[in-house]
């Protein structure tokens, strides 16, 4: 309700400066949520050729390699105070003629309210509070999205309303940043390469040790090597798995070696990705990394990669965590949700075995 107030108190002055208005060609994307979210705006940001853009400074390193990006405000950087909140509003109010709503929270309608350009497109949803309708009676149009539509085709629609998720492809830099400094050991080719994410940014949505443990044990067979990807502060996570599955020379450790930045190039090295609904998941997509997505509570309806993807989900349990309503603790043990039984570690391994490519012997030095 705060926001709301600080609109009606420059409401005044936003009409005011409305008539001071210049149509320049300028564009202006809100999204404030995190990498994998950032990921799915890409076809957006590609259809509008250049855009400036409210972020979250999470995605920081990605959005500042991307071609399609102009100006970026992060919103981190104005929420200390009032005073601080007034002046990046005062900001945006004159500086776009299309203003494209995708994060629909009180702060960022507020932003998007506040803007006096003649195309805006909101994004209406599920979480809408009734208060939200002064914000909402700014926008000129609205795409309404729900539980069970894709979010990336609703993003698109607020552009053009005939694009679909076929539309364009997504990207995670653009071009592909390659880094000198990417670790070698992803560029081996003897071995089939598997990037796994052992944790995920919502802790609830980590696949349990015991659950990695089944699947090694089902693709012991195959010549793999599991690469770890992750930040430094997850070496925790990769500690657990060594004590439930034992050291392996197959478990390649990449958490803390790979900036977010080099990120995208060190994934497009792997032949497959495993992992919950977690940011690298759609990087991997984003690569054309054939995927398999163990979404657990997730509603993958709403939110999915769309390249080549083998989904699991868990037996008999309805979705209960959606892209605007995330749960952080859920009804289900987490070896329940997250569960791979014989049949599904068989369609993983089906899987990889009907992709696999050729392998050539690793280079020893004379």
């Amino acid at each position: 309700m705060n926001y709301v107030l600080l609109f009606l108190l420059l409401l005044p002055f936003k009409l005011l400066m409305k008539l001071s208005h210049k149509k320049e060609a300028r564009n202006l994307v809100i999204q404030t949520a995190k990498i994998g979210d950032f990921v799915n705006i890409t076809p957006l940001l590609a259809h509008l050729e250049k855009s400036d853009a409210l972020l979250s400074r999470t995605v920081a390193p990605l959005a500042e390699h991307d071609s399609t990006l102009a100006d970026i405000f992060y919103i981190e950087d104005h929420k200390s105070s009032t005073y601080s909140k007034l002046k990046l509003a005062l900001k945006l109010m004159n500086r776009y003629e299309n203003v494209y709503l995708l994060h629909p929270n009180n702060t960022n309608l507020f932003y998007a309210a506040c803007c006096n350009a003649s195309n805006k497109q909101f994004l209406s949803m599920y979480r809408r509070k009734w208060y939200q309708g002064i914000f909402y009676l700014t926008a000129t149009g609205t795409v309404e999205h729900d539980k069970y539509s894709l979010t990336l085709e609703n993003y698109l629609k607020l552009a053009d309303r005939s694009l679909t998720k076929e539309s364009y492809p997504k990207h995670a830099t653009l071009p592909l940043l390659k880094p000198d400094t990417t670790p070698q050991e992803v560029f081996r080719t003897d071995k089939i390469k598997i990037g796994i994410s052992i944790s995920a940014g919502n802790q609830a949505k980590t696949i349990p040790p015991t659950i990695w443990k089944a699947l090694f044990d089902r693709l012991s067979g195959l010549p793999c090597l599991f690469y770890v990807f992750g930040a430094p502060n997850e070496l925790t996570r990769l500690h657990e798995l060594n004590r439930v599955v034992g050291e392996s020379d197959n478990i390649v450790n990449m958490i803390g070696k790979v900036s977010l930045e080099g990120l995208p190039y060190a994934i497009s090295q792997m032949d497959f990705y495993i992992a919950s609904d977690s940011g690298n998941i759609y990087i991997a997509d984003s690569q054309n990394v054939p995927v398999i997505l163990i979404y657990g509570p997730c509603c993958v309806e709403e939110q999915r990669p769309l390249g080549d993807v083998l989904l699991i989900g868990p037996n008999h349990i309805a979705p209960s965590s959606f892209v605007f309503y995330a749960l952080y603790k859920f009804n289900h043990p987490v070896e329940q949700l997250y569960e791979l039984d014989n049949r599904k570690l068989d369609d993983i391994y089906d899987f990889i075995c009907a992709r696999k490519r050729p392998l050539q012997e690793k280079k020893t030095s004379s």
